[in-house]
């Protein structure tokens, strides 16, 4: 398996430093709402896209262009701000983060274990479920209309749905690498799920932080299609090139379950 078989979405929506890795794709996500912004990396807008919809959807045009726009055999998403961690320890204490970011002699070392998908490693809400812990972060009612779609478009994801929303942990982020025909089940399956749900919310009168609630859900449909499908999961370290505020973070989480406080911006 040589590098181009593996291409790696970077989704960003402004300049920043790249992954050296040939495996990595930068894409410009937005560009279609954006003209006069060009970063040198391969723009969303460009063949088969959905660019525009960026406002929703988030990263996941990303992915819409990688799927539709690219013809290697495994494919995959990160964000300019959040990485998998390489299973190489003797880079996990380098100065530079970028040192630490998972390469393609990785991703191959999990596929040849087997792996049907690689995910981050689950995040742990322990005194949250999965779905209260939207609730008071967000907007519970998107997750009731997210359920009501799957019930009327394919039903038997509502058990892995169900299951989801009563744990306490999930994959979030909507990184992923998995095989070309994986990826295009997946999206076949995804995108008209996140049609029927942008068209059962007016998202017109939301600030741009609360608009990419379509994003947010499509986190949890990934979880959901990975247990329906019973994929042989892979799991990863995550990492930002720059320091998490985790104090910042913690007192969000803690405001929202006891305080009532909604989210306003992300951490």
């Amino acid at each position: 398996m040589s590098g181009p078989d593996i291409k790696i979405a970077v989704a960003t929506h402004k300049p920043y430093r790249m992954p050296s890795d040939p495996v990595y794709l930068p894409i410009q996500v937005g560009a279609a709402l954006h003209p006069d912004l060009d970063f040198g990396f391969q723009k969303d807008d460009e063949g088969d896209n959905i660019s525009n919809r960026n406002p929703f959807y988030c990263e996941l045009t990303a992915l819409w262009w990688l799927w539709k726009n690219c013809d290697a055999r495994y494919k995959g998403l990160v964000h300019y701000r959040r990485h998998f961690r390489t299973l190489d320890r003797s880079m996990s204490c380098s100065s530079d983060r970028f040192q630490r970011i998972a390469t393609a002699g990785d991703y191959k070392a999990l596929i040849k274990t087997g792996a049907e998908i690689v995910l981050p490693k689950k995040r742990n809400y322990y005194i949250e479920t999965v779905y209260s812990h939207y609730d008071h972060t967000f907007d519970g009612r998107q997750f009731d209309i997210a359920h009501n779609v799957l019930v009327h478009r394919c039903p038997e994801f509502v058990p892995a749905w169900d299951k989801l929303m009563a744990g306490r942990r999930a994959y979030l982020y909507n990184m992923f690498v998995m095989r070309s025909d994986l990826v295009d089940k997946y999206c076949t399956w995804l995108f008209p799920l996140l049609a029927d749900l942008e068209n059962m919310i007016d998202s017109s009168s939301m600030d741009a932080f609360q608009a990419r609630w379509i994003g947010r859900v499509a986190e949890r449909f990934l979880n959901v299609w990975v247990e329906t499908k019973g994929l042989n999961v892979a799991e990863l370290a995550t990492l930002s090139p720059e320091p998490v505020d985790w104090l910042s973070k913690g007192r969000g989480f803690l405001a929202a379950k006891f305080l009532g406080k909604k989210y306003e911006r992300s951490f």
